[in-house]
C-alpha cells in the first residue's frame, strides 16, 4: 500500500462497499442501478487485491444471466430498480429462446474483458485453492463466451467480430458512431416510445443527445423484431462495426483463457490460435500507417471510420502493434492532439482535442475515462514506455483524489462529470495502488 494514498484507498473500498446489491455491484448510486458486463469485470480486478470473496461473487453473478448460446448480456436486471431506461421490458428478450428467464437480461454485450478479469482474480488470490475452483467453474463460462463471439459475430472467419450498436462498444456517443449512425433515416413509427432517466440526474450536456437515443432505441426494436437471431439481424442491421476496443479486448481476453486452460490442465491451443488470429487481423485491417492509429471498420460500407479517438490507441494492451508501430503510436498519443509527456493536461482525453466536436464534458467526445486509460496504461508499461505510462497512471490516482470517484473527468480542468461514487473508477484506482506486477 502506498502510504501517502492510504485516506484514497479507503475511500475507494468505501464506494464499492456503497454500491453492493449484494450479490453484485452497481455502477453508481443512482443512474445506473443494475448489474454491468464490463463494469463488473472492472469491480472484480479492484476487489480482488482485498475480497477474494466477493471478487469471485461478482463475476460469478454477471454470469448466471449468460444465455445458453454463450452471449453475455451488457446488462443483468436488478428487480428491485424500476426507474430505468431501457429496462427488461424494453428489451423484449423472451423472443429468444436462447435468453435466460431469470434474471432477465438486455440483449446486447459489451467488451469481453472477462477472462481477463477471472485471471486476475486468481492471480491475486490468498485462498489458492479457492481460487482454483472458481478457474474451474467460470472457464467453460468463458469458454463458450468467447465461442459465441466467434462464430456469430465474426461469420467470415476473419478473427475480428463486430458489434451492431454503439452501446456494446461500451464508449456509447463515441465520434466513431457519428457517420454510421448519421446514415439511419427514422420516421417516427420507426422509434419505440422510451422515456430517458440519465438526464433527470446527470446534466443534458454531459450526456449523449436526443437523435442518438432514437437511434439507439431503433436498433433495439430491430434486434427483438428479429427474435435476436442473429443471422436475421446481420442480414438487416445498418450499424455492423468491427470495433478496434472490443477486439483489442478480446485478444487479451484469448491470452488470459489460454493462460487459464493451462493452469487447469486443459489444451490453450485453440485460446491460443483465437488470439493469434485476431491480433493478426487488428494490425492488417484495423491499422492506418498514414495517421498513425487504429480504426474501426465499418461493414456496412466497407471502410474504416476515420476518427481519432482514444480507444483506437487500445491495440497496446493485447501488444499486437510491433516496436516500430508503437512509436507511431507514440507520436500521436505524445502530442497536442491528445496529451503531451511535457505538457499540464491530464492523461488520456477520449477523442483528439483538436477534433471538430471535441468536448471536455460530453461523455465519450473527450472526457478522461480512467477504464481506458488503465488499458493504455498497461499497455504502455508492457513496452517499456514507462514515463508516459506513470504519467497515465499518476492520472488515474489523482483526478480522483483531487476531484471525487466521478464516472469520467474534464482533460483541462480535472473536473468530475457523469455519476459520482463511480465503482470502476474506484476499482481501478485500487489496482493500480495495490497490484503487483503480473
Amino acid at each position: 500500500m502506498e502510504e501517502n494514498y492510504r485516506d484514497l484507498i479507503e475511500g475507494a473500498k468505501s464506494v464499492l462497499a456503497g454500491n453492493w446489491l449484494g450479490a453484485s455491484t452497481k455502477p453508481a448510486p443512482q443512474l445506473y442501478p443494475h448489474q454491468w458486463s464490463w463494469d463488473s469485470a472492472f469491480i472484480a480486478i479492484g476487489n480482488a487485491h482485498y475480497n477474494q470473496e466477493r471478487a469471485e461473487q461478482e463475476l460469478r453473478t454477471l454470469f448466471e444471466g449468460q444465455w445458453d448460446n454463450g452471449l453475455l448480456p451488457h446488462i443483468i436486471f436488478n428487480p428491485k430498480a424500476e426507474d430505468y431506461f431501457p429496462g427488461p421490458g424494453f428489451w423484449q428478450t423472451e423472443r429468444s429462446p436462447h435468453a435466460s428467464r431469470k434474471p432477465k437480461t438486455s440483449g446486447i454485450v459489451q467488451p469481453p474483458i472477462h477472462a481477463s478479469a477471472v485471471f486476475r482474480v486468481y492471480h491475486h488470490a490468498q485462498d489458492k485453492k479457492r481460487a482454483a475452483a472458481f478457474l474451474e467453474e467460470m472457464y467453460p463460462k468463458l469458454a463458450a463466451w468467447h465461442e459465441y463471439l466467434y462464430r456469430e459475430r465474426d461469420p467470415e472467419g476473419e478473427g475480428l467480430v463486430y458489434i451492431r450498436h454503439p452501446w456494446e462498444s461500451g464508449e456509447d456517443n463515441s465520434p466513431v458512431w457519428d457517420l454510421p449512425l448519421k446514415r439511419i433515416k427514422l420516421t417516427k413509427d420507426m422509434v419505440p416510445p422510451y422515456r430517458r432517466a440519465d438526464t433527470s440526474i446527470v446534466s443534458s450536456k454531459d450526456r449523449p443527445s436526443d437523435d442518438d437515443y432514437d437511434r439507439y432505441a431503433y436498433l433495439v426494436k430491430l434486434f427483438y423484431d428479429h427474435d435476436y437471431d442473429e443471422d436475421a439481424i446481420r442480414t438487416d442491421c445498418p450499424f455492423l462495426i468491427q470495433d478496434v476496443l472490443f477486439n483489442s479486448i478480446l485478444a487479451q481476453a484469448d491470452h488470459d483463457l489460454s493462460a487459464i486452460a493451462r493452469l487447469l490442465g486443459r489444451n490453450p491451443t485453440s485460446h491460443h490460435e483465437a488470439a493469434r488470429r485476431t491480433t493478426e487481423a487488428i494490425n492488417t485491417k484495423l491499422w492506418n500507417q498514414q495517421e498513425g492509429i487504429y480504426f474501426d471498420y465499418d461493414l456496412v460500407e466497407g471502410k474504416q471510420i476515420a476518427s481519432h479517438v482514444a480507444s483506437g490507441f487500445s491495440p497496446i494492451f493485447a501488444m499486437a502493434p510491433t516496436a516500430e508501430r508503437m512509436e507511431d503510436i507514440m507520436h500521436l498519443l505524445d502530442s497536442r492532439h491528445f496529451s503531451r509527456l511535457d505538457g499540464h493536461s491530464w492523461t488520456v482525453p477520449s477523442y483528439d482535442k483538436e477534433a471538430p466536436g471535441y468536448s471536455p464534458n460530453r461523455y465519450w467526445r473527450g472526457p478522461i475515462w480512467i477504464n481506458v486509460n488503465w488499458l493504455l496504461f498497461h499497455g504502455l508499461r508492457r513496452y517499456g514506455y514507462h514515463d508516459y505510462a506513470r504519467r497515465v497512471r499518476q492520472s488515474i490516482i489523482e483526478l480522483p483524489k483531487s476531484y471525487g470517484f466521478y464516472e469520467y473527468f474534464d482533460p483541462e480542468a480535472g473536473k468530475g462529470h457523469g455519476s459520482d461514487h463511480f465503482s470502476w473508477t474506484a476499482a481501478l484506482v485500487l489496482d493500480v495502488l495495490l497490484e503487483d506486477a503480473l
